[in-house]
């Protein structure tokens, strides 16, 4: 796994930001998330060995996981970020986004249809967001989209929007104050997905996690292997 993060820093702007771990390492290590700011990385799938082969192996690379890909403060950088990412096309760049209606004025000029290498993650927490974000997003020019509900908040309706869906993640939040995750509403969440022949994967549980009307407490530690031994990942056929 490649993490690519050319800049850094964020600010809260959906109710899925309430506990977002960025913010709470940040303020751990007394660091300021609301700056946002060029990393040293910016530069990294350009960099190259003394043999001219590049130090940023092709595959799969997660695009700014520590800020999101389209906030304002990026704009800036961006344009650049695009030429890069045209250029490696020996990867391919996965970001997840809260600001999916900024997509459109992120755009390079040559982007038409979408970059082959590129894939598009909406985040969704409830069914407020859900509507509006997803309303935007089925309309939106991408070859390849997928949708994370993480963490989810409250039993959603998606089932309209998963036309062109490629992949649903769910999960719950992780922090001691942590809203809980209803088993339920993954379970509902998978069957929308099934419907639609769109794949799924149960990615963590909750902190506090409810089941069959009990609530649990898990370990951090303990999140995504919980939720792996629920074995309830689906994969869509082809």
């Amino acid at each position: 796994m490649t993490m690519w993060n050319p800049w850094r820093g964020c600010r809260k702007c959906s109710d899925g930001c309430l506990h977002c771990y960025i913010h709470k390492g940040d303020a751990k290590r007394q660091v300021n998330t609301n700056d946002i700011v060029k990393t040293k990385d910016f530069y990294k799938p350009k960099r190259r060995q003394k043999n001219g082969s590049y130090k940023m192996k092709g595959g799969l690379v997660y695009l700014c996981f520590s800020t999101d890909f389209l906030i304002e403060e990026g704009d800036k950088w961006r344009k650049e970020v695009w030429s890069m990412i045209k250029e490696r096309s020996d990867c391919t760049f996965l970001f997840l986004t809260k600001r999916i209606e900024r997509f459109k004025d992120c755009l390079p000029a040559d982007w038409n249809d979408g970059y082959e290498n590129v894939v598009v993650c909406c985040t969704i927490e409830n069914q407020k967001n859900a509507d509006r974000k997803l309303s935007i997003f089925k309309e939106l020019p991408i070859r390849h989209k997928c949708i994370t509900a993480q963490p989810l908040l409250e039993r959603i309706n998606i089932e309209k929007y998963l036309d062109g869906i490629k992949l649903v993640v769910v999960g719950g939040e992780s922090d001691i104050n942590a809203r809980p995750l209803d088993y339920d509403w993954v379970l509902d969440l998978r069957e929308q997905c099934i419907r639609k022949n769109v794949s799924f994967n149960f990615r963590q549980c909750g902190t506090h996690f409810i089941k069959d009307g009990r609530q649990y407490a898990i370990p951090t530690r303990m999140l995504i292997s919980q939720a792996r031994k629920a074995n309830i990942d689906f994969k869509a056929s082809i």
